[in-house]
């Protein structure tokens, strides 16, 4: 049996107090923070060496499990309510909804992230939200869905009206593409325009449907164009399309109108030839009048001075 002692006494004292001295206690000190915390779970979750936010990792249908660590720096009971935010928010599960924290102490709540089974792959960002107190803690929450990638892209819709090409790419793939569009237009008599491809400034996501506009200041007054546009963009994606357009000039009725009508015919006339040229090689042979016409007679010439 001790003797007992005061400086027992304080020694067996001292030997309790750090038994029954909650978790957290020993993380506060005078550069701990006010209030509470919440953090992904290890790694430090509570000093300088917390993971920054949660990252998870797995194909579809796959369950990715992690731990949240609430921290209560006060003196009181602190109830916290977690939910799911952003995209991959709506796919949290947590072990409890609400959670309460005894004064100076730790939880660390665990949670499941469900990835659906008809998940595209690539990242999907979002966060959990932490209540309570008064106030809110976002903790930010990364996933990275396995799987191959698909890059597909197309251009629908293609109309040319005055000075403006109006047009509408779709991403049919399941990964985000940035595009590059090139823009051609062809008259009857050459070309008129001529852009080299460009990037355009946005990101296409997987499904997402746009529709954008291209000017063209100089378009003709009177021509008939065929307009092309092509697109491209990371992972081998390329679309193409094109639309047709007449160019007629305001001109005034009756001797105008007609003017128009024939400079019109003469216009059709031409991308007909043109089309017909292309497609027809050429044919050799002996000339119209060299060949006997039906019903005709013939008869050997007269020699010089004769008479028939």
């Amino acid at each position: 049996m001790l003797p007992s002692t005061p400086r027992v006494r304080l020694l067996v004292a001292l030997l309790l107090a750090l038994l029954v001295a909650p978790p957290a206690a020993a993380h506060d000190g005078p550069g701990a923070p006010a209030g509470w915390t919440a953090r992904p779970a290890g790694g430090g979750s509570t000093g300088r060496d917390a993971r920054p936010y949660v990252y998870l990792e797995g194909g579809p249908a796959a369950v990715l499990q992690d731990r949240l660590s609430v921290t209560n720096h006060a003196r009181t009971p602190l109830t916290v309510r977690l939910r799911g935010g952003g995209p991959a928010g709506a796919w949290l599960r947590f072990a409890a909804g609400t959670v309460t924290v005894p004064s100076r102490t730790r939880a660390d709540v665990p949670f499941a992230l469900a990835v659906p089974g008809g998940a595209v792959p690539g990242d999907v960002a979002g966060e959990i939200v932490a209540a309570g107190g008064g106030e809110e803690r976002r903790v930010p929450v990364r996933v990275r869905v396995g799987g191959p990638t698909l890059a597909a892209l197309t251009v629908e819709d293609v109309e040319v009206s005055g000075r403006t090409i109006r047009y509408a790419l779709v991403n049919r793939g399941n990964t985000p593409l940035r595009p590059r569009l090139a823009v051609r237009a062809d008259g009857v008599f050459g070309l008129l325009l001529d852009r080299p491809a460009r990037p355009l400034p946005l990101e296409l996501g997987p499904g997402r449907r746009v529709e954008l506009t291209e000017p063209w200041a100089d378009a003709p007054a009177l021509d008939a164009v065929t307009v092309r546009l092509r697109v491209a963009a990371e992972g081998g994606a390329r679309g193409e399309a094109a639309a047709s357009a007449t160019y007629v000039p305001v001109v005034p009725v009756a001797g105008g109108g007609l003017l128009a009508l024939g400079v019109l015919a003469g216009l059709g006339a031409a991308v007909y030839r043109r089309r017909r040229d292309r497609r027809e090689p050429p044919t050799t042979g002996a000339a119209i009048g060299d060949v006997p016409q039906p019903g005709a007679t013939t008869r050997p010439l007269a020699k010089a001075g004769a008479t028939s």
